[in-house]
């Protein structure tokens, strides 16, 4: 049996396809579904059991889980928004639950594979490397990622990381996205603007050496993504991984690739960005991958443009689900 928090979100529902897709469907999902169309990433999946968020901590004290046997724990559930700026609800979210989670899953002697964050790293002082030995000195830039790092901090400080694995995600993007709001990909976006418009608006740069649209980023596609995640179900490493394609991308590369899928000229213009933001905004971000590499994760990555290609032409388009 498998447990998978935030199964039904994005990220979570892909790694579910893709358990799926090894033949394996003795799943249990938590999740909150709310009142949006997070649930649609669910009628492809073929899975044992749902249970919501909000009661399954009080399950598990009660034992209604002590029948099954847990070969892993993928807790990819949690409140993804960066700009969430409720720090107690973070802290109770993404910290509280996580490490309930955590001792829970040690004391059953099930595998523990959580989803850290890139956001962690916070604008790249120090580096995108996942070396445990230097988490203590990263700084985020905003609550979401400190909450991620007090996980990986505390999980250290319990000896407990290297029998756990943490996967920091950066820039993922793909289809099971669409309910995300405001954090869905750029790429979703761009789509919708294309279709609307026929143009697509970025961010001016408002930094020396980066030209209009030049901003870097680190994409990875969520098919790999999920496929990096689940290395570590027959993988006896811990500690943290970066889960990234370890080649900086910009804006305007992202946008042309997506008009290019759209079989479309690009048309691309240029905003200020906002004041809100513009101290806090990422001018590059790149994951070291040489440690997954070295765990034994050796399948090729969808480049950019393949990976846009995909996305539009065989879900954006048709609105597809994965599974469905």
């Amino acid at each position: 049996m498998i447990l998978v928090t935030g199964g039904a979100g994005f990220i979570g529902s892909v790694i579910v396809w893709a358990l799926n897709q090894r033949g394996i469907d003795d799943i249990i999902i938590v999740d909150h579904l709310g009142s949006g169309d997070k649930w649609k990433n669910l009628t492809g999946l073929r899975y044992a059991d749902y249970c919501e968020k909000s009661d399954f901590l009080s399950y598990l004290d009660k034992g209604a889980f002590d029948a099954h046997k847990f070969e892993a724990v993928l807790h990819l559930g949690a409140c993804s928004s960066t700009t969430e700026s409720d720090a107690s609800y973070l802290i109770k979210n993404n910290f509280e639950f996580s490490k309930a989670l955590a001792l829970w899953a040690v004391a059953n002697r099930a595998r523990f594979i959580y989803a850290s964050s890139a956001a962690t790293y916070g604008d790249g002082e120090h580096g995108f490397d996942d070396d445990a030995d230097g988490i203590a000195k990263l700084t985020p830039l905003n609550m979401y990622g400190y909450s991620k790092q007090m996980f990986d901090l505390w999980l250290k400080h319990r000896g407990l990381l290297d029998r756990c694995v943490g996967i920091k995600f950066f820039n993922v993007f793909g289809p099971n996205e669409y309910h995300k709001g405001s954090m869905r990909s750029f790429i979703l976006k761009a789509f919708e603007q294309i279709n609307q418009t026929g143009e697509v608006k970025l961010f001016r740069s408002h930094r020396e050496g980066y030209g209009d649209g030049e901003q870097l980023r680190d994409f990875i596609y969520v098919k790999d993504a999920a496929e990096m995640t689940l290395h570590f179900l027959d993988n006896p490493a811990g500690g943290l991984f970066n889960v990234a394609t370890g080649i900086a991308r910009n804006w305007n590369d992202l946008v042309k690739a997506t008009f290019a899928a759209m079989g479309r000229p690009p048309r691309i213009s240029y905003v200020d960005m906002p004041d809100s933001i513009r101290n806090q905004y990422q001018y590059y971000t790149c994951g070291n991958i040489e440690k997954i590499r070295q765990a034994g994760y050796s399948k090729p990555l969808f480049t950019l443009e393949q990976a846009v290609d995909d996305y539009v032409k065989n879900y954006l388009q048709s609105n597809s689900y994965l599974g469905s």
